[in-house]
């Protein structure tokens, strides 16, 4: 499959965007409940799932790394896992200048180039277009809606559009 993998910079970026919002709201409700922000980073759907915290990791991860692997770039580190709500409202800062960076010449030609990543039980090879516009997109976006979940599960007053707080 052919995609232009460069419009995922600014699908991206939009997503960060979105995930930001949604941050700031759910911290304004917790305080307005006497809930500290770092109990509401570690609020979670149901007990046996990711805290919003892990949410927003694989999202920001997400958002960085695999446009870089896709334009056949050095992949940024991971986000730490420890950080409190200014860190992330840093790190989503850091992310989208980073994918601000990207230009499309860096991604021209490379739908087809193979990518191998390991997924834990098995280590696929796939066109960059394939791990970009169907794993990768499919987990940023898995976990930015995971993330309104939990807050609107904690009560959080938001709505479907702040699914597209970042754009459209």
């Amino acid at each position: 499959m052919t995609v232009c993998l460069f419009t995922f910079v600014e699908l991206y970026s939009k997503g960060l965007g979105t995930l930001e919002n949604l941050l700031t709201k759910g911290a304004a409700f917790a305080a307005s409940q006497g809930v500290s922000e770092a109990d509401m980073l570690d609020w979670r759907l149901i007990d046996d799932m990711q805290p919003l915290r892990f949410q927003a990791n694989v999202v920001l991860n997400f958002a960085r790394q695999w446009p870089a692997r896709a334009a056949g770039l050095p992949v940024p580190a991971d986000v730490p896992e420890n950080l409190d709500l200014a860190g992330y409202k840093a790190a989503i800062a850091d992310a989208k200048a980073y994918l601000a960076g990207l230009k499309a010449e860096q991604f021209e030609g490379r739908d087809q180039v193979p990518i191998t990543f390991n997924l834990g039980q098995f280590e696929p090879t796939l066109p960059a277009g394939q791990w970009l516009s169907s794993f990768a997109t499919t987990n940023f976006y898995f976990h930015l809606s995971t993330a309104y979940g939990i807050l609107r599960h904690k009560g959080v007053p938001i709505g479907k559009p702040d699914l597209f707080a970042g754009g459209l």
